[in-house]
């Protein structure tokens, strides 16, 4: 299979360090500014191939389904949404089975002209099932008109792609003056990477790049104005059964933690203990370390 050896997708430096192994993978920290990413990687990761073919076992499995479509799954980024945008025009950038869109939908009927766009078909084809209105192109090459939205979304996304500045800049083009652009991606500072280093699950070959808040904020192109950082997500469950240094887990036993995680945020009887969880989520909240990075960014 064909590789591609790639510059830094926040500088576009050419020179780097390696950072760590694992496997056929192998992680590389560019010298000017940090940024840690992946390089030789798979042109089927480069081009979305593979979330065309060797990515829908996982992605449309009943359990990442109903994982992706419980309420409690987009919790915390509709909150957040809410908070910056209480109506208006929603392009959902990578938005896979539609779940995001689904229960903006659901929560706020009305509120919200909502649209995703995704390069797998498959997906989208569910989500289009669901009642969740798509554009069949990607989001670089689609005719969006200039200033069309007033929110675009990427959530978990930018890690996947190989060239993460080109989406911000067309986010720019896209967003009403004003407009507000959210941006989730793994911590590459979070706790679980700290304990855990190569053997985290989610260091993985189709995680192109490995943001920290700053190198996010560095991602940024001009016209996009931070408002707003948190970190976000922690699942102890990862962290416990990483430790015990197991080759990376399939598609099947990804998913199967997904529904077990799913399940405990579900069930009214186990409150206190999502209690506990909620503290330890917000103690590292307060230091960067959860799992996730958030920016929102205004467009100016």
């Amino acid at each position: 299979m064909k590789s591609i050896q790639r510059r830094c997708p926040v500088c576009d430096g050419s020179e780097s360090q390696p950072e760590l192994t694992k496997a056929e993978l192998a992680l590389v920290r560019c010298m000017n500014c940090s940024m840690v990413y992946a390089s030789p990687v798979s042109a089927a990761y480069v081009d979305g191939s593979y979330y065309e073919d060797a990515g829908r076992p996982f992605y449309l499995s009943p359990a990442k389904l109903r994982g992706d479509y419980s309420p409690v799954r987009f919790a915390r980024e509709l909150r957040l949404f809410r908070r910056f945008c209480v109506s208006g025009r929603v392009l959902d950038v990578g938005c896979s089975t539609g779940a995001f869109l689904y229960q903006l939908n659901q929560r706020y009927p009305g509120a919200y002209d909502a649209i995703g766009t995704d390069v797998s078909s498959p997906a989208l084809d569910y989500a289009e099932q669901q009642g969740v209105t798509i554009r069949r192109k990607s989001f670089l090459d689609a005719d969006w008109a200039t200033g069309e939205f007033d929110a675009v979304t990427f959530w978990a996304v930018l890690e996947h792609v190989s060239e993460p500045r080109a989406f911000l800049e067309q986010a720019v083009r896209v967003l009403k003056p004003g407009g507000i652009c959210f941006v989730l991606v793994p911590n590459y500072r979070s706790l679980a990477v700290r304990i855990l280093g190569a053997r985290y699950r989610y260091i993985l070959p189709q995680h192109l790049n490995y943001f920290t808040r700053e190198t996010l904020r560095r991602a940024a192109p001009a016209g996009l104005h931070p408002v707003y950082f948190t970190t976000m997500h922690f699942n102890p469950a990862v962290i416990l059964k990483d430790l015990r240094g197991q080759a990376a887990p399939s598609d099947s036993e990804r998913a199967e933690l997904l529904t077990k995680t799913t399940a405990l945020k579900e069930n009214r009887w186990l409150l206190p203990l999502r209690w506990g969880y909620a503290g330890a989520e917000q103690l590292l909240q307060l230091v960067g370390l959860c799992d996730n990075a958030v920016w929102v960014f205004r467009k100016s």
